[in-house]
């Protein structure tokens, strides 16, 4: 691993226990992306990019391996835990209903000025495709997300899909791999945003359904395509 590339993994203390933050910079390393399916965790080097005991390490890979975030191989250690087709396809399909649901709630109980919000949300997403960056793509659809789930004011739907979107970040480099899928989004997304200004909450259900059913299609016959072997990692064969 490049010291230059995670520079600004360095952890600063905080009155949250010092395993939590590791924790959280590591699973922001593998939701950027710097840290692929596959790719080993060396304790050590860890220890140097995060500025960090190596009890703290491991404490917080314990917890990541719990999240299904980490994977520990026999005579390997810890990786970053790769992506079968079918737990893409898995991911794909508890997304598609629970951000269905958020759609729903959304539409149903958002404030106006949060509707606003979330269609000037859409058109920053839409300016990130036009000049594609991944970091400000992450920014853009976290704006959305955050918005989105603030307004459908569920705590439960909030976690879980929380949960969901660290390993659906993972599979994203796959759908954006498709030339015509950032126009076919932003489709999918204005015509939910459509629905929600009508507060038609099973309108917005289903659009988002849809958005989400869409995108696992696109990342699937990807992962098919440049990964026959079926398992999403940096070791696969391209």
């Amino acid at each position: 691993m490049s010291s230059s590339t995670f520079s600004n993994m360095r952890v600063v203390s905080q009155a949250s226990p010092t395993r939590r933050l590791v924790a959280q910079n590591i699973t922001d390393a593998i939701v950027e992306g710097r840290f692929l399916p596959g790719d080993r965790l060396i304790e050590r080097e860890l220890c140097e990019l995060l500025g960090v005991s190596r009890t703290s390490v491991r404490e917080a890979l314990r917890e990541l391996e719990v999240d299904g975030l980490i994977e520990s191989i026999p005579n390997k250690g810890p990786i970053v835990a790769r992506i079968s087709q079918n737990l893409a396809r898995s991911i794909y399909e508890v997304r598609a209903v629970m951000e269905g649901l958020a759609a729903r709630l959304f539409a149903e109980r958002a404030t106006d000025g949060q509707i606003e919000q979330l269609s000037v949300a859409v058109d920053e997403i839409a300016c990130v495709y036009a000049e594609f960056s991944s970091e400000r793509f992450l920014e853009a659809k976290s704006r959305f997300y955050k918005i989105l789930l603030d307004g459908a004011d569920n705590e439960v739907v909030a976690q879980a899909l929380r949960s969901i979107h660290i390993r659906v970040s993972q599979l994203r480099t796959f759908s954006l791999k498709q030339p015509t899928r950032g126009d076919a989004s932003l489709r999918e997304l204005r015509a939910l945003i459509a629905r929600i200004r009508q507060r038609d909450g099973s309108g917005a259900e289903s659009e988002s359904i849809k958005h989400v059913s869409n995108a696992a299609s696109a990342a699937l016959e990807m992962m098919e395509t440049l990964n026959p072997e079926s398992t999403y990692s940096s070791e696969a064969k391209p």
